[in-house]
């Protein structure tokens, strides 16, 4: 029997049973237990990349399609609810419903042994608050996404640990942390002039249940997924691991269905406003807020194949800006949230210092290739304007998989990745002291700050002397530099006075040395003279 497209979508966990096709594929059998394991979904994805993208769905009623954001969150996953089945398990599965920016179903399954049991929606799991549908919603109306509640805290307390919703975005949480930035399954063109960039999709997910009784420290969460996009299929597999730094594996395999030469791996989306290094043209006093900075990740942090650890100050630019870092085998990237002083954010609703970072190391050589970073415009914290991937040197082809396999770590602080000195802060001002009059003005010049601590560092901070500033740019030149010590941090700071041209966009790199050995990570920034 050859399976139709039809046929791959409803077959769920169960496309293939033994090698063969299953007789009883049909769209109106689809809450009956299937075999399901990791061989079968890889295939079920391959067979899918074969036809023409099918989008999920159904017309969402009127009635749901049309609430707001405040109206949707109304509706609400009723607290003791837990669609595991598994009352002994610290992990809670609960679902969000249908509605607003929300409109494509997924489809939730539950995995014992080798067999998948669909999950099916029930209005009765739900707390609608003040809304009253008339008729009533469709009792196969599905799902728009889930969370897993988690003693992430404090035992027996339910914390939300993790979620997937909307496209195939999803956010992770360690102990002590809130919500911040998220990460994605996959991207592709993202950072597009023409803005066409493709969302792939996760339509299914697999749960296995939980071991009952099992040492909280070595508590797990095994789940699988299936994505989904006009471009690409593929299958993923995901073991999560909670704790003060929760971490999560991700294995995939995935099937083109034309050729694709932007597509990015391990995908990072974050909210960069206002930082300690913006530039004076941001005004700050404009916004008319009480908050010096307001961002969900303050840097980007990479560690290349040469070795090298560097530092990203993240930027709110006037418009879209790309930056590409090349390497062959890159051994971890993130967006992190370095600054933890509330202090600096002064919100407590928001808790900006409490926001995750994520690093990603990936599992084996993902071979030659670039980390892009795509900064955008924003005129508020609303929006989030910071993506980062791995996009691979070359092309995804169909009929050729592309494997990939990756850990991401959620958490607080990440000062011990790397034996060096960090960067503390970044600022910038004119060159020249204020009422300096003997110092040399320079047009189309900056002065740039950067604070230097920890680490390696912290051997040479008795004599300062024996430190030296190296600093390459492209597109302008150093005027000078130099370093003078930090006892506030304590630590070393580096000041830099850089020339540019108007129409160039300079490149700036910095680290400290002493003699011939780095101290420091590399500072790494990127800017235009105006």
């Amino acid at each position: 029997m050859r399976l139709t497209r039809r046929a791959v979508l409803a077959a769920g966990a169960g496309a293939l049973v033994g090698g063969r096709a299953a007789a009883d594929v049909n769209m109106n059998n689809l809450l009956a237990p299937r075999w399901f394991g990791a061989a079968e979904l890889e295939d079920r994805a391959r067979r899918l990349a074969q036809f023409p993208h099918d989008p999920p769905g159904r017309r969402v009623p009127a009635s749901i399609n049309g609430l707001d954001w405040d109206a949707w969150r109304e509706i609400r996953f009723k607290p003791d609810g837990n669609l595991l089945d598994s009352p002994n398990s610290r992990f809670r599965l609960q679902a969000f419903h249908l509605g607003h920016l929300f409109k494509r179903p997924v489809r939730l399954n539950l995995v014992r042994g080798d067999v998948a049991e669909p999950i099916a929606y029930s209005a009765n799991d739900f707390d609608y608050g003040h809304h009253a549908f008339d008729p009533p919603l469709p009792a196969d109306l599905g799902y728009a996404g889930w969370r897993m509640n988690y003693p992430l805290n404090k035992p027996g307390v339910m914390d939300e640990l993790i979620s997937f919703i909307g496209s195939s975005y999803f956010r992770l949480l360690g102990r002590g942390q809130v919500y911040g930035l998220s990460a994605r399954g996959l991207s592709i063109g993202t950072g597009r002039l023409d803005n066409n960039e493709e969302f792939p999709f996760f339509r299914e997910f697999w749960f296995r249940a939980p071991e009952e009784g099992a040492d909280p420290a070595n508590d797990k969460l095994v789940f699988h997924a299936l994505l989904d996009s006009p471009s690409i299929t593929g299958a993923y597999s995901f073991e999560l691991h909670p704790g003060d730094v929760s971490r999560i594996d991700v294995s995939a395999t995935l099937f083109a269905r034309r050729r694709i030469e932007d597509l990015g791996i391990a995908p990072l989306t974050s909210m960069y406003f206002i930082g300690e290094n913006d530039r004076h043209y941001n005004d700050r006093n404009r916004y008319d807020d009480y908050r010096p900075e307001m961002h969900d990740s303050d840097g980007l942090k990479l560690h290349l194949a040469d070795g090298r650890w560097i530092w990203r100050p993240l930027r709110n630019p006037q418009i879209q800006e790309l930056s590409y870092y090349h390497t062959t085998d890159l051994r971890g990237f993130g967006l992190m949230q370095r600054d933890r002083d509330f202090s600096h954010y002064q919100d407590i609703d928001l808790a900006y210092q409490q926001r995750p970072s994520y690093w990603i190391e990936p599992k084996g050589n993902w071979g030659p290739g670039r980390i892009e970073l795509v900064e955008l415009a924003t005129k508020d914290e609303t929006a989030d304007n910071i993506v980062v991937a791995w996009l691979p040197k070359e092309a995804i082809e169909p009929d050729k998989p592309m494997t990939f396999a990756y850990t991401l770590h959620a958490g607080l602080d990440f000062s011990k990745l790397s034996q060096l000195g960090r960067v503390e802060h970044t600022f910038n001002a004119p060159v020249g002291a204020l009422g300096a009059v003997r110092e040399q003005k320079h047009h189309g010049a900056r002065r740039f700050l950067i604070d230097f601590a920890g680490g390696e560092l912290d051997r040479h901070l008795a004599k300062p002397e024996s430190l030296q500033v190296v600093v390459n740019v492209t597109g302008g030149k150093t005027i000078r530099s130099f370093v003078t010590p930090n006892p506030q941090l304590p630590g070393v700071r580096a000041i830099l006075d850089v020339k540019g041209f108007p129409t160039d966009t300079i490149y700036i790199d910095a680290h400290l040395r002493a003699g011939d050995v780095p101290v420091t990570e590399t500072w790494s920034y990127r800017w235009k003279v105006e």
